[in-house]
C-alpha cells in the first residue's frame, strides 16, 4: 500500500504516554473466573442459535427460496417482547454465497414479518459448473496482490453482492506487503469470464505516532509463581509479545509482582499495558451499553499482539486479533484506547452485518468503527484523553497538531466527504465514511457551533437545515441496533437511513423525536429517503 494512502486511510489512531501499573490497581482489575451471568447469556445465545438452525429448512421454504438453497444461522437477537431477528448466510447447490446474507424478523410465535436481504436478494445461477479453471483464477488473485504470496487458494462460490448473482471463485491470497503490513486479500473472479468482480482485504489497518494512557488498572491472572496478562473477567483477553516477528501468536506477558511497565519503551510491558487496557475498555463499553459479551458475543476474549515487525507504524485488526507496531524507530508503539475502540469494532461489524469493504458498505464499515471508537473514548472518560469527535487528535502526524479525521465536518481533512452523492461508492472507505461520521455527529449534537469538553465544533448541513441532536447515547444505541438487526453485507447509505429509522422506532417509538431527528440528520448529509418512516 502506498505510504500516502496509509496516512489517509487511518482506521485507528494512538494517543501519547506509556503506562506503569501499581499493584493495587492491577489486582482490582483481575479475576480468575468469568462472571456467572456472562456464562448464562452465552449459553442462552447458543441455545437460540441451535433452535433456529434446526428450523432453517422450514424457514427457507417459507421464504420461497430455491430448493437448492440452504440457510446457516449466524446470529440471533431476541427483543424484550420475545420477537427475534435471525441473521442467515446462504449456500446454493452446496456452494457458499458471498452477499447472500439475510435477516428474518419474526414475531414471538415465530412468524416472519419482514426480511432484509443483501444484494439483489437472489442467489440462483444457471450453472454451477465453471469454465475458468481454478488455477487461472488463482493466478489472477496472485497478480492482484501486489506482493509475493505465501499462500493462495481458490474456492468456487456464488457472488451475489452485485446486481445479479454470478458463479465465481473467491481467491484468498496471504502474505506480507513491503511496508510489513500483513494481507489476506480476497479477489472474486468470474468463473465464466475470468473478470475480476471485486476485492477486499481482511486486514483493516491504521496509523499513529505515539501512546497516551496514564496509570490504569488492567485484568491479569495469578499463577503459581507469577502473573500473566490474561483477563479472565473479560473472556480471557490476553496480550502477547511478538518480539519483532510478523507472524505467529507471540508469547503471553508475565510478571512476578503484577506491576507492569515503567512509563517508557525501555520496558516491553509498557506497550502491553496500553493494549490490554484498550481491549478491556472496549469490552466494557459493549457489555455495559449493549449487553454484548465480547467482540463476537460468545463470551470469548481476543488476543492483542504488540511489538510487531521492525519500525512498523501501523496497527490492525485481521479478523481475529489486534496487532500493534512500535512506530518509527521502534520508539513509539501504537497501542492506545483509540486504536482498540476503532479496530476491535471492525470485529463487531464482522460478526454482525459483516459490511463488505467496498462501495457504500465499506464507508459504513469504517464509520461504524469511528463511531464506536469515539464512543469508547467518551465512555472511558479519561482525564488524560477526554472524549471528543476527533480521530487521531493526539497523533500530530502532519506536525501541525491537527487531527486526521473530524466527525463534525469530515471535509476538514481535505479529502473526506460531508455529503452523500452517487460518486461516494467509488471512494476509499476511510474517506466515504465521512458521510456516516457526519450523520452521527449531527444526530448526537446537532448542527452549528458549540464547544464540548473544551473542543470547538461547527457542523454544517448539506441542505441548509438546522438539526437538533438526540444525544450521543441515543445515537449510539440506534446505530448499534441498526447494525446488528437491520444492516446486511451490502447495505448502502440509503438503506442505512432506513435501518436507523427502524431502529429508532424500535427503541423510542413511532413518531418519536429521536426517530424524526435521525431522519433529519440523514437529510442534512444528503442521503435520500428510503421506504422506512417514523
Amino acid at each position: 500500500m502506498r505510504r500516502t494512502k496509509i496516512l489517509v486511510a487511518v482506521a485507528a489512531l494512538a494517543a501519547a504516554g506509556t503506562v506503569p501499573l501499581p499493584t493495587a490497581a492491577a489486582t482490582s482489575g483481575r479475576s480468575d473466573t468469568a462472571p456467572a451471568d456472562a456464562a448464562s447469556s452465552v449459553a442462552t445465545r447458543a441455545a437460540m442459535l441451535s433452535s433456529e438452525q434446526a428450523r432453517a429448512t422450514t424457514t427457507a421454504r417459507g421464504l420461497g427460496l430455491d430448493a437448492r438453497e440452504s440457510l446457516r444461522v449466524r446470529d440471533v437477537i431476541r427483543d424484550a417482547d420475545g420477537s427475534t431477528h435471525v441473521r442467515y448466510d446462504r449456500t446454493f447447490a452446496g456452494l457458499r454465497v458471498i452477499g447472500g446474507d439475510l435477516v428474518v424478523h419474526q414475531t414471538t410465535s415465530g412468524v416472519a414479518v419482514r426480511t432484509d436481504r443483501a444484494g439483489s436478494g437472489t442467489v440462483a445461477v444457471a450453472s454451477a459448473t465453471a469454465t475458468v479453471s481454478r488455477q487461472a483464477a488463482t493466478s489472477t488473485g496472485r497478480l492482484r496482490a501486489g506482493f509475493a504470496p505465501v499462500t493462495a487458494g481458490a474456492e468456487l462460490v456464488v457472488y451475489a453482492a452485485g446486481s445479479a448473482p454470478r458463479l465465481a471463485y473467491e481467491v484468498v491470497t496471504e502474505g506480507v506487503r513491503r511496508d510489513q503490513t500483513p494481507s489476506r486479500l480476497h479477489t472474486v473472479v468470474d468463473a465464466r469470464t475470468a473478470r475480476e468482480l471485486t476485492r477486499w482485504d481482511d486486514v483493516k489497518e491504521g496509523t499513529g505516532r505515539s501512546i497516551y494512557s496514564g496509570t490504569v488498572p488492567i485484568g491479569t491472572t495469578k499463577g503459581t509463581t507469577s502473573f500473566s496478562m490474561v483477563d479472565r473477567s473479560r473472556g480471557g483477553n490476553w496480550t502477547t509479545d511478538l518480539r519483532g516477528a510478523t507472524s505467529g501468536g507471540g508469547t503471553t506477558f508475565t510478571d512476578a509482582d503484577d506491576v507492569w511497565g515503567n512509563f517508557s519503551t525501555s520496558s516491553r510491558a509498557s506497550a502491553a499495558v496500553d493494549a490490554q487496557y484498550g481491549a478491556q475498555k472496549t469490552w466494557d463499553y459493549y457489555k455495559s451499553t449493549f449487553g454484548r459479551n465480547g467482540i463476537f458475543n460468545n463470551g470469548k476474549g481476543v488476543r492483542s499482539r504488540v511489538h510487531y515487525g521492525n519500525g512498523y507504524d501501523n496497527a490492525f485488526w485481521d479478523g481475529t486479533q489486534m496487532t500493534y507496531g512500535d512506530g518509527a524507530g521502534n520508539a513509539r508503539p501504537l497501542t492506545s484506547l483509540d486504536v482498540a475502540g476503532h479496530e476491535m469494532s471492525h470485529g463487531v461489524t464482522q460478526a454482525t452485518a459483516n459490511l463488505r469493504y467496498t462501495g457504500d458498505a465499506g464507508g459504513l464499515n469504517e464509520a461504524t468503527s469511528d463511531i464506536f471508537g469515539t464512543a469508547v473514548e467518551f465512555r472511558t472518560a479519561s482525564l488524560s484523553d477526554r472524549g471528543d469527535y476527533l480521530i487521531g487528535e493526539k497523533v500530530n502526524l502532519s506536525g501541525n497538531g491537527r487531527p486526521l479525521r473530524y466527525l463534525d465536518r469530515p471535509s476538514r481533512d481535505g479529502q473526506s466527504r460531508d455529503c452523500w452523492s452517487t460518486s461516494l461508492a467509488a471512494m476509499d472507505p476511510h474517506l466515504s465514511s465521512g458521510v456516516g461520521n457526519h450523520f452521527f455527529y449531527l444526530a448526537s449534537e446537532g448542527s452549528g457551533a458549540k464547544t464540548i469538553n473544551g473542543v470547538a465544533y461547527n457542523s454544517p448541513t448539506c441542505n441548509g437545515s438546522v438539526v437538533t441532536g438526540i444525544g450521543r447515547g441515543a445515537a449510539e444505541r440506534i446505530w448499534y441496533r441498526a447494525l446488528t438487526v437491520y444492516m446486511t453485507s451490502t447495505t448502502t447509505y440509503r438503506q442505512a437511513r432506513d435501518a436507523t429509522t427502524r431502529a429508532a422506532r424500535d427503541l423510542y417509538g413511532a413518531g418519536s423525536a429521536q426517530c424524526t431527528r435521525v431522519q433529519r440528520a440523514w437529510a442534512a448529509v444528503a442521503v435520500p429517503a428510503g421506504s422506512a418512516t417514523c
